[in-house]
């Protein structure tokens, strides 16, 4: 068996597919690439020809090709069954999804390098502006997240009940994010306890992006 990850060591998104590897304690090549040099190696030939949508990350299974976050952690749920990142009943199933989707889809894609860059280069935005930009993005988003958690009441320890799942896998990139993006994570002691619990953990803390071959 081999698998090998594309991936940026800042990036949100490879950041949860490093996660979901590490959970399953799964052995994999990494290949670094850069989003900030040169205009971003990702939209060179040489990934593209790998990624056509020249985003990370990409995993490569026995030569099969997958690219977006979430369908690749679930793909590792389906190949690779133990530790489970996603309930077994349906009702779960669809909750630890939701919760992924919240900040996979809604929260993430307005943080990213190519959303920023054409704030700044396009529409000519300050870094004022950005971050102001940034703030009210992702504390909309954490706020709907926090509030399901707090409507339903079935997370625990970790977002749903008292093991990771795949939500747990996007909340760890995300409040890391918030954090750098100078949203205060305090503001959301909940999301807060389960990022502390999460982070104790070895495969989360090993899959930080300071620990990544292309940090910098």
């Amino acid at each position: 068996m081999s698998l090998e990850l594309y991936s940026y060591w800042r990036s949100s998104a490879s950041y949860r597919v490093r996660i979901a590897l590490n959970l399953k304690s799964l052995a994999y090549a990494y290949h670094g690439v850069d989003l900030m040099h040169s205009g971003g190696d990702q939209w060179k030939p040489a990934y593209r020809s790998i990624n056509p949508q020249a985003r990370v990350p990409t995993l490569v299974h026995d030569g099969q090709r997958f690219a977006q976050s979430l369908a690749i952690i679930e793909y590792l749920d389906e190949m690779f069954h133990q530790p489970a990142l996603l309930p077994r009943d349906p009702e779960g199933r669809a909750r630890v999804r939701m919760l992924s989707q919240i900040i996979a889809c809604d929260i993430q894609p307005l943080q990213n390098t190519s959303t920023l860059r054409y704030l700044r280069e396009t529409l000519k935005l300050d870094d004022a502006a950005v971050n102001a930009w940034l703030r009210e993005w992702i504390s909309r988003g954490l706020d709907a997240f926090n509030a399901h958690l707090e409507h339903d009441h079935l997370s625990g320890k970790f977002c749903h009940g008292d093991t990771p799942s795949m939500a747990d896998c996007c909340l760890v990139p995300q409040m890391f994010a918030a954090e750098r993006f100078g949203v205060d994570p305090t503001h959301y002691p909940r999301l807060a306890l389960i990022w502390e619990n999460c982070n104790r953990m070895s495969a989360f803390a090993a899959a930080h992006p300071s620990k990544q071959t292309d940090a910098h």
